[in-house]
């Protein structure tokens, strides 16, 4: 059984405390380097898709039951702007919490009022989607990749750009009047003043993956699994319920992206915590496995690093090649 794990922004902590087990999985670990790519690049190429452009928009619809059908699909994630002394900087859904009653009231006034424009809708608090009937040639960062920074460098860019961007100063100024947003600021709560369109297309016809299953929060990723026929679940809690579900054969991938917030929005003592969360409940059970022969081989992918770390058995005997602090890997 080959584990393979994918962790996004795993090289963003500058840990003080050990994480023997994945110290020493990256030590023994036989290092590949490709190209350095978020999360969302690495899940499309991995599943062999052609174009440059991952439909983030269709594939998260399909992931949470939906048939996207032959419309276009964008991503519509709800964020705050909050006014810097010369721009406007972006909080993507990471920074604060918006229940689902809140995101389905909000969504069904902007459906109400733009209805022959698009459809919306909001599957999560923090993930939306957006259909229209015809293209919606855009190419934007995703909010993770935008937060903090100003948003004018970041606006969605295209051939139909223009027409998106009168439609997104509309919807903002819904927002901003919405009861919702008004109770939130009455309690001290951000309020929800834009939507960030990413993730622009059709569903593709096919996508085909190396594994036999994968495990995820991502919508992303299990609307690729989804269209690729994988077996695909949602991420349990740890590696030890992980083993117990899948076969003892063939490749394994879980999407490890609890890092990816913290890291996004610089909050070091949270990236650290669940660092150590991971530690505890992924890294040191897998190494455990690896050592008994319950798993042939763990993998380790950093998008980002564009690296991967190849662990056997017989690698973890390589006694010279000692642990050294994470930072140390990103180069």
């Amino acid at each position: 059984m080959h584990c393979e794990l994918l962790v996004p922004a795993l090289f963003g902590a500058r840990m003080g405390a050990a994480l023997p087990a994945l110290e020493l999985l990256l030590a023994r670990g036989r290092r590949s380097q490709g190209e350095c790519a978020a999360l969302e690049r690495w899940l499309a190429r991995a599943f062999a898709l052609e174009g440059e452009a991952l439909p983030a928009g269709a594939l998260t619809y399909l992931a949470g039951g939906g048939d996207p059908g032959t419309r276009f699909w964008l991503r519509a994630d709800p964020v705050h702007l909050r006014l810097m002394r010369d721009r406007l900087a972006l909080l993507p859904g990471a920074g604060f919490a918006l229940s689902q009653e809140e995101a389905a009231a909000l969504a069904e006034s902007l459906n109400r009022h733009f209805a022959d424009a698009f459809s919306l809708h909001a599957l999560h608090p923090e993930r939306w989607c957006l259909s229209v009937d015809r293209g919606a040639a855009l190419a934007a960062a995703t909010p993770l990749e935008a937060a903090g920074q100003d948003v004018d460098a970041h606006l969605p860019s295209g051939s139909e750009a223009a027409r998106w961007h009168v439609l997104l100063n509309e919807i903002q100024m819904l927002l901003h009047a919405h009861p919702v947003n008004a109770a939130r600021e009455a309690r001290g709560e951000l309020a929800i003043n834009s939507l960030w369109l990413w993730g622009a297309g059709q569903l593709p016809r096919a996508a085909r993956g190396p594994w036999q299953s994968l495990s995820a929060h991502d919508p992303v990723a299990l609307g690729l699994a989804r269209l690729a026929r994988l077996h695909h679940r949602a991420l349990p809690d740890g590696a030890a319920q992980w083993l117990e579900r899948a076969p003892q054969d063939g490749r394994h991938l879980a999407v490890l992206d609890s890092l990816r917030g913290a890291h996004a929005l610089g909050d070091t003592e949270t990236l650290e915590a669940r660092l150590r969360e991971l530690e505890q409940a992924w890294f040191a059970p897998l190494l455990a496995a690896l050592k008994a022969g319950r798993v042939a081989m763990v993998t380790l992918h950093v998008p980002e690093a564009g690296a991967s770390f190849e662990v056997i058995r017989a690698d973890l005997r390589r006694f010279w090649r000692r642990p050294r602090p994470l930072a140390g890997y990103a180069a």
